[in-house]
């Protein structure tokens, strides 16, 4: 790659389309920023528009405005399946009439299997779906566990349902997946299993309890216990009536205490995590629906109405406390259909903000004036990469007891195992999946991300190789402007602007004369895949 020449051409071009963003920012009034952003009034699309603006409103800030459709239909694609749309996908969609094809997209996603496996993985990072140190599920049990949370999405189990399954659950791990939640443990005993449900399940770190709370919330879990089988690695979770409570700080043995305070009378013949499961999904508890909601909104949003999801605490409110009440309210509404959440906030205008905030001195991303800005997840970003470039990845683990193959080629939101990555994966903020805390992904950018992306020869090979300019380029008797736009709908999901035309053009003309049209791919690539706007959520 000639980085002297290709700067020259393009120092004013692409390398300005990151400062794009930026740019805007500096304008208080200003027009809207094309090809970003849709001209227009924002209107109050739902419930959710009308608290959120009432908020803002009453803090003198004003919404920014809707995003384009070319932003939308990739922010959609990012946010709930984990993968770009491709040029033709683009093209249909900008072709479908304006009225309601923003909800048809949304709902086509919902049910696709790019869903159910970007799902999946959020959810084995919440659930520690790894075989090796600390956890220890081993592999025959992260393969069962990571196929019953991939078919409770796909069969669009509802979030009740699913964490009653888990809660509930024993009998042997390989061939009762859900048995696997009382194993992907640090500790098999009974303060932590408290503390793994109470992350999971209400958004808290009981870190921050009190002792007698801790304690009481412990004893629901005091009677889960363990035995092997004959089966390597194979464990059988069992509710043992007559297994000893662990003596509390007061040296007694400690006794089930909901953590409302009230104390249940529990017959010494039944499980007393189906007791505790019965308060959690009682409809009058709203520790269960508020973490379920604010959870999913954080994953779409890029951060929840509390912050963060998992650390829901009476000295961290939430930021809109209207917001919160009504979301929690509508998750029991909609019978805690997941799809049917996700649809709800994708059609406010709220999530279809544009991600350039109106002013930047009153913009505060906690009240959600714009859409937040975001890098992509490790597992995505690699995925989007190999998905134009046709490239593939190889994985492996530290301590394969025993070895997993996988397959060259499978997309990396599809690996079951958080103990099998590679340099990519680990370079770009992966999660160790140990403690199943929002907080062990790292989506931060770094300076060490950003050299490998523009000098590594694991992507400039990709990107030299690569088999989608392979197919721009086969085409017979296309015009130049046509290769151009591909390229840019196939990496970016827009068509360049006219701006970015001129520029490119030139340069794209210079090669072709010199019979480098492909070289001039392989630089333009580099460029758009190395841009902010590639790189991140907007």
């Amino acid at each position: 790659m000639k980085s002297a020449e290709f700067s020259r051409h393009f120092s004013s071009g692409l390398k300005a389309i990151p400062l794009l963003f930026f740019f805007a920012v500096a304008q208080p009034a200003r027009e809207p920023v094309l090809p970003f952003e849709k001209p227009g009034a924002v209107p109050k699309a739902n419930k959710i528009d009308e608290l959120v603006f009432s908020q803002l409103d009453a803090l003198g800030i004003k919404p920014t405005y809707l995003c384009s459709d070319e932003v939308f239909i990739r922010r959609a694609y990012l946010d709930l399946t984990g993968t770009a749309p491709t040029a033709a996908q683009v093209r249909d969609y900008l072709a479908a009439p304006a009225a309601n094809r923003r909800a048809q997209v949304v709902n086509r996603l919902l049910d696709s299997e790019a869903y159910i496996a970007y799902q999946a993985l959020k959810w084995c990072d919440v659930l520690r779906v790894k075989s090796e140190f600390p956890v220890n599920l081993w592999p025959n049990a992260v393969q069962a566990y990571h196929r019953w949370v991939s078919t409770a999405i796909r069969s669009n189990q509802t979030y009740d349902q699913f964490a009653r399954e888990l809660l509930t659950a024993s009998g042997v791990n390989f061939r009762d997946p859900p048995a696997n939640f009382y194993r992907a443990v640090q500790k098999k005993e009974a303060f932590t299993l408290a503390s793994t449900a109470a992350l999971t399940f209400m958004g808290s770190r009981t870190s921050r309890w009190p002792k007698d709370r801790f304690e009481g919330l412990a004893g629901f879990f005091s009677k889960v216990a363990y035995k092997s089988t004959l089966e390597w690695k194979e464990e059988i979770v069992f509710f043992d009536p007559d297994k000893p409570a662990p003596k509390g700080a007061n040296g007694l043995p400690i006794q089930a205490v909901f953590p409302d305070g009230k104390k249940p009378a529990i017959d010494p013949s039944v499980d007393p995590r189906l007791v505790f499961t019965d308060w959690l999904l009682a409809p009058d508890n709203p520790y269960f629906s508020r973490a379920g909601a604010n959870r999913l909104w954080s994953w779409i949003m890029g951060r929840g109405i509390i912050h963060e999801p998992d650390d829901i605490r009476p000295d961290n409110p939430p930021s809109n406390p209207a917001l919160m009440a009504y979301l929690e309210t509508e998750f029991r509404a909609l019978g805690y259909d997941m799809r049917k959440f996700y649809r709800l906030v994708c059609a406010s205008s709220t999530y279809q903000l544009s991600s350039i905030p109106s002013d930047p001195a009153l913009t505060n991303e906690t009240h959600f004036s714009c859409y937040r800005m975001r890098r992509l997840e490790a597992e995505v970003l690699i995925d989007i990469i190999n998905q134009f470039t046709g490239g593939i990845e190889s994985y492996s683990s530290p301590i394969p007891e025993p070895f997993t193959y996988i397959p060259n080629g499978k997309p990396s939101v599809e690996i079951a195992d958080g103990s099998i990555s590679s340099a990519f994966l680990e370079m770009f903020g992966r999660p160790s999946r140990d403690s199943g805390m929002e907080s062990e992904r790292n989506n931060t950018p770094s300076a060490e991300q950003q050299i490998h992306l523009f000098n590594s020869s694991h992507i400039q090979d990709k990107i030299s190789r690569s088999a989608g300019l392979r197919k721009i380029l086969a085409q017979p008797n296309v015009k130049p402007e046509r290769i151009l736009e591909d390229l840019y709908l196939s990496i970016l999901s827009r068509r360049p602007t006219d701006d970015e035309k001129t520029k490119v053009g030139a340069y794209f003309q210079e090669r072709k004369e010199k019979n480098k049209q492909g070289e001039g791919l392989i630089d333009l690539s580099w460029a758009l895949i190395n841009s902010t706007e590639y790189i991140m959520k907007h």
